[in-house]
């Protein structure tokens, strides 16, 4: 037996028989102490010992290394690493040639996920786990946790298992009975709870979960109760496919309830059932990013069944929809099926069963010459909300317009247009059967482009320069007796309430069924304020635009000039930010329309906000928001709305943001409301949410 001390061991560079074999790749071995048996061919490492052999390092306490076998057996604080890759274990066994191990009291993981294991076995590569528990985060009483008889892990990409439980720090809450998860996608997609009163609903607890079911395929259900209202229930899911050019994503939500609480009525006056519900469906799908399917299903049993329960969720988007749109891209075109339907009984919806469009990209075709087309065939109907019948019209419609840009200077573009549209309705009103309209247009667009540079600094407001574009624009469109045949016309496509400026462009109008002559010129100015950007680029200080229309040809309550429309955008500095929306009466200069927004912000810290709507005879209200963060778990904010016309504080909302283990999102919320009669005047919420697990 040999014995050495605080020397390397270069066991494998030094042949000590003469019919040993060199291995390609020797170990470099070292230790403060060693002793090695000639007979069994076995180094006892002690003192710090180490070995490396390629990308892999071994580290214990106690390393025996069998040069024969290739065989490294570590005793207390085994390490193994290779790269960004670590497994640590009380004992174990590592095979060299093929990094095959055996391991007891283990522990291994990416960020954020930790695995402890009573066993392990296998390579770095892909282990499986007896008595594995795997934690998000940090370990803790609140912390997500997998538990799993068995497991298989394949670092950075899946856990695959059978007979698992989901639970919260030591506590295990559902049973998993078999799983297969990649690491790329959260193990519990949703995990949430609500908690609070409301003056309408009472007191009330929702809690919602999604487990994996399959692979790519998240089931579970949401369960509250109210005790002014009564329990409410519903299945969700969602589901997920990435592979050979094709990704797909979806998920879906409901919630039934039979509501015996002061109910109301709906938005048509009518009395709300007390059996109420809703779905919810959204799909999103690619191909070799050619071809895209989306699609949206809302269906509410009234009105306010999402205002009353999923007050968040309503009041960004208030009006439900029902879609699937299939677009494919070709070189120079789209071709488009688009379907909406309507299985709301309390809102008015053009149906498309379905519309076909082929759009055209604009294509030189020659002599400076550029074309447009699209066509479309589309089966309408419109379904009456209280009386009246129903609207059907089957339509087919083609569009054509050539145009020829004429730049006689840098600065100066022209562009004369010309173009037609054909629409033929194979289902007529007023005693047609079928009717065809022909429209024409004749137009032009010019634009004048000029700038100016000027070397001014300051390094407050961060400005390296300055470059200002200024681009007057003059469009002209001319098109007759567009109105003419509209008693032949089921009017579906209608025109539609909007405070902005209708397109000019003819081949651009949405309301097809309700048209009418135009012959107006449109005059508009940009103008942009430009630094340089300390990263890339320039940064905008000020965007500045105005336009208005002039009607030579004023329709039954038009004038001849529209309003002048005014948009500002200011952002003098990264933390600033000023937005105004204006309409003015050219005739009176009186205001029709104001929306503003200003903003102050420390990305890190703090953040106020101050806006404005102002709408004439119709709204004026005033809002502020404002968010302060006191350190990396907690975030203050508060809401304010007041409306001037009514004299009211419509809003008081005051609440807390807590950060609890870069794990879950709890936020605290009190809110006092005045002229909501659906919400009561009182209420008080905690919700929480997984952010990942």
């Amino acid at each position: 037996m040999l014995r050495g001390t605080a020397v390397p061991l270069l066991l494998l560079l030094v042949s000590v028989s003469a019919t040993a074999q060199v291995t390609p790749l020797a170990p470099v071995v070292t230790a403060e102490d060693s002793t090695f048996d000639l007979t069994t061919g076995e180094a006892v490492l002690t003192g710090h010992p180490r070995i490396e052999y390629g990308p892999t390092l071994l580290l214990a306490d106690v390393l025996h290394y069998n040069r024969t076998q290739n065989l490294v057996t570590g005793e207390g604080h085994f390490t193994i690493t290779s790269g960004a890759e670590r497994v640590l274990a009380q004992s174990g066994t590592y095979n060299l040639a093929t990094g095959v191990f055996t391991l007891t009291d283990v522990r291994a993981g990416n960020p954020p996920y930790a695995i402890t294991a009573a066993s392990a076995t296998g390579t770095r590569a892909r282990m499986t786990l007896g008595g594995a528990v795997v934690t998000y985060g940090e370990p803790g009483a609140f912390a997500p946790t997998l538990y799993a008889d068995q497991l298989v892990y394949e670092p950075g990409k899946r856990l695959v298992g059978e007979h698992g439980h989901v639970g919260l720090g030591d506590t295990s809450l559902l049973a998993l009975p078999k799983f297969d998860q990649s690491l790329e996608h959260p193990l519990i997609s949703t995990m949430t709870a609500r908690v609070g009163y409301r003056s309408n609903l009472g007191a009330y607890v929702d809690l919602g979960l999604r487990l994996p079911v399959w692979p790519g395929v998240d089931l579970g259900a949401e369960v509250g109760e109210y005790t002014n209202r009564g329990p409410m229930a519903g299945p969700l899911g969602g589901y997920r496919y990435d592979s050979d050019g094709q990704t797909i994503t979806g998920s879906f939500s409901s919630g039934f309830i039979h509501d015996h609480g002061n109910r109301q009525t709906d938005l048509l006056g009518r009395p709300i059932p007390t059996d109420r519900g809703y779905f919810e469906w959204r799909h999103q799908q690619t191909i070799d990013d050619r071809f895209t399917l989306t699609g949206q299903f809302s269906w509410w049993q009234d009105s306010d069944v999402m205002r009353d329960f999923h007050p968040s969720q309503f009041y960004p988007v208030q009006q439900p929809d029902a879609f699937l749109e299939a677009a494919y891209a070709g070189g120079n075109y789209y071709l488009d099926l688009f379907t909406r339907l309507a299985p709301n009984n309390f809102e008015v919806v053009p149906q498309r069963l379905p519309e076909i469009r082929f759009d055209l990209l604009p294509l030189p075709v020659g002599g400076g010459l550029y074309e447009r087309f699209h066509a479309s065939f589309a089966v309408l109907q419109e379904d009456p909300l209280l009386t009246g019948s129903t609207l059907r019209s089957n339509r087919l419609d083609a569009f054509y317009s050539i145009s020829r840009p004429i730049t006689p200077a840098s600065w100066l573009s022209i562009t004369p247009v010309a173009g037609g549209r054909m629409t033929y309705y194979l289902k007529a009103t007023g005693g047609r059967d079928t009717y065809a309209r022909w429209l024409g247009e004749l137009g032009v667009d010019a634009e004048l482009h000029a700038s100016g540079t000027f070397d001014y600094r300051n390094e407050l407001w961060q400005i390296d320069g300055l470059r200002h574009l200024l681009t007057p624009k003059l469009s002209y469109r001319y098109i007759p007796e567009a109105e003419r045949g509209q008693s032949f016309i089921p009017l579906i496509d209608r025109e539609a309430f909007s405070t902005q400026l209708p397109p000019l462009d003819l081949g651009d109008v949405r309301n097809l069924d309700q048209l009418g002559g135009m012959h107006t010129l449109r005059l508009s100015l940009d103008n942009v304020l430009q630094t340089r950007d300390a990263t890339y680029g320039s940064r905008d200080l000020i965007d500045f635009n105005l336009a208005s229309d002039v009607h030579f040809s004023p329709q039954p309550g038009q004038r001849r000039w529209s309003e002048i429309y005014t948009a500002l955008g200011l952002t003098p500095a990264p933390w600033l930010r000023f937005e105004l929306f204006q309409r003015l009466s050219v005739r009176t200069l009186a205001l029709r329309e104001l929306n503003t927004g200003l903003e102050f912000r420390d990305r890190d810290w703090w953040a106020l906000r101050l806006s404005s709507a102002y709408l004439q005879n119709e709204i004026e209200q005033y809002y502020l928001e404002y968010e302060q963060r006191v350190n990396e778990v907690w975030k203050g904010f508060t809401r304010l709305r007041y409306d001037t016309r009514a004299r009211r504080w419509n809003e008081l909302s005051l609440g807390l943001r807590q950060n609890l283990g870069n794990t879950w999102n709890i936020r605290y919320e009190i809110s006092w409301y005045q002229g909501r009669q659906r919400e009561g005047s009182f209420g008080f919420n905690v919700a929480v949410d997984l952010i990942r697990f």
